[in-house]
């Protein structure tokens, strides 16, 4: 029987971690006939080294390595390249998610025929305050900025169509925002994408790096893909802003018998120019589209 699941693990310096977490996902993925593929994103600790081990000790097991650190994104998007399954689950390497929760997203993705299901840590504790107001900053900018129904964006866990997947990746970052930016897609695309909660647990070993500088580029990373997908959230209301507050500038001061403000004048005219480069990028958006 052809596997139908293949688990993406990147990984990063867990050599900590990969010594309990690992044999609990080999085992587990071989009683279920899943295959593991674990990406070694240039680790300098002795992850590679465990990783060796078990590759050469267990058959369903696929070890890459990169020999520079590309980042988060880089580690996952070169591990799904990789899957010959028809779907593809991307977990972290920290221990923190229970693997019945990838038995349970595979039988609800085959259940809804959905192209992805986000696993969702909604209600649970995060685990650390700054971790969680980043967290919050993203889901608030992408939720204003469009139509976005799942909560959890930026979840590790994330089952989905591989070949989707595989077809969207050269839109992806390589940074920590590759998974915001693949739900993203998904949902831009009109794909079936459904949220379904999952249980964490504390990191076995290690500390998390994602911070307010993570963030910070996670939120650009959602700006450009709006721009690409629906340019004029971006531009229409920066032209009707500066195009209001320019005119109602201009009649007060002309109220006031002073005149034509250039002021005034430059923040109208900036609004007819920044309308109108929406209209061009919207025009280039769905020629990009439609290829």
């Amino acid at each position: 029987m052809n596997p139908l699941l293949t688990v993406v693990i990147p990984i990063y310096n867990e050599e900590e971690s990969l010594s309990i977490f690992l044999p609990e996902v080999v085992n587990h993925c071989n009683q279920k006939g899943y295959l593991v593929i674990a990406v070694n994103d240039g680790s300098n600790d002795n992850s590679s080294g465990i990783l060796k081990v078990f590759e050469s000790k267990h058959s369903n097991i696929k070890v890459l390595t990169n020999k520079v650190n590309r980042g988060y994104g880089g580690a996952l998007k070169r591990g799904v390249k990789e899957t010959t399954t028809k779907y593809v689950i991307t977990i972290d390497a920290d221990g923190q998610h229970y693997l019945s929760d990838v038995d349970y997203l595979l039988d609800e993705m085959i259940t809804t025929d959905a192209d992805m299901i986000v696993g969702s840590r909604k209600g649970q504790v995060s685990a650390s305050l700054i971790r969680g107001m980043g967290k919050s900053i993203i889901r608030f900018i992408a939720k204003l900025l469009m139509k976005v129904p799942i909560y959890d964006i930026n979840s590790g866990m994330k089952i989905y169509d591989a070949k989707l997947a595989k077809s969207y990746l050269n839109l992806t970052p390589d940074t920590m925002a590759y998974s915001d930016i693949i739900t993203l897609i998904f949902i831009n695309n009109r794909r079936y994408v459904l949220e379904r909660s999952i249980k964490i647990k504390d990191r076995l070993r290690g500390k998390s790096t994602i911070g307010f500088r993570t963030a910070f580029e996670t939120v650009l990373e959602i700006i450009n893909i709006i721009i690409l997908f629906n340019p004029l959230k971006i531009f229409l209301p920066l032209a009707v802003f500066c195009f209001l507050f320019g005119l109602g500038w201009g009649i007060f001061i002309f109220i006031q018998g002073m005149g034509i403000s250039t002021g005034a004048s430059t923040l109208i005219l900036s609004g007819l120019l920044i309308f109108l480069l929406g209209l061009i990028a919207e025009q280039l958006s769905s020629l990009r589209k439609n290829r």
